[in-house]
């Protein structure tokens, strides 16, 4: 799987979802202009000591990346408003989940001319304004991952932490 996010502006969203991305062996695409320098502390910090475990990229653009893109492969637009719930959606193995910047989403135009992979995370209470970027990213990956069978999973019944809890 591959993890897009378009214009990210805070570090720590970054940093988490790279952490998320590493754990999930899943690749991060991060389209420039980013909100902040690859080498920030914040960044650093959020993702701790899993961003030599991530296998990312960094585009200058959107043009740049969507040509880099293999035939064959989905792309899939995250956001409020897709005419679908994104577990509706069938992913491919090597599909791209993509996500807009915190404060303004993806391009309207990038939106409308792709109805067809255009999806939504339900919201149920309407004064809530948005989701966090990295629960997107996480609700997102781990429903396409769940479709694929969880294929690859570090052996199952091992132990794991989950923010510092045994499981």
């Amino acid at each position: 799987m591959n993890v897009v996010l378009v214009a990210p502006e805070i570090p720590p969203n970054t940093g988490n979802v790279a952490r998320l991305c590493a754990a999930a062996r899943a690749k991060l695409h991060l389209i420039e202009p980013l909100g902040f320098k690859l080498d920030d502390r914040q960044l650093k910090r959020a993702g701790m000591d899993y961003w030599q475990y991530v296998d990312w990229v960094s585009w200058p653009d959107w043009a740049r990346f969507r040509c880099a893109v293999p035939d064959g492969s989905k792309i899939w637009l995250i956001e409020s408003g897709g005419g679908r719930h994104y577990a509706e959606a069938a992913y491919g193995e090597n599909d791209y989940l993509v996500f807009g910047r915190e404060t303004a989403g993806l391009p309207g135009a990038l939106l409308e001319a792709n109805p067809e992979t255009w999806l939504r995370i339900p919201i149920f209470e309407p004064r809530a304004r948005s989701l966090n970027l990295s629960n997107c990213v996480a609700l997102v990956l781990y429903e396409a991952m769940r479709q694929q069978g969880f294929a690859g999973e570090n052996g199952t019944g091992t132990q794991g932490r989950i923010s510092g809890a045994s499981i």
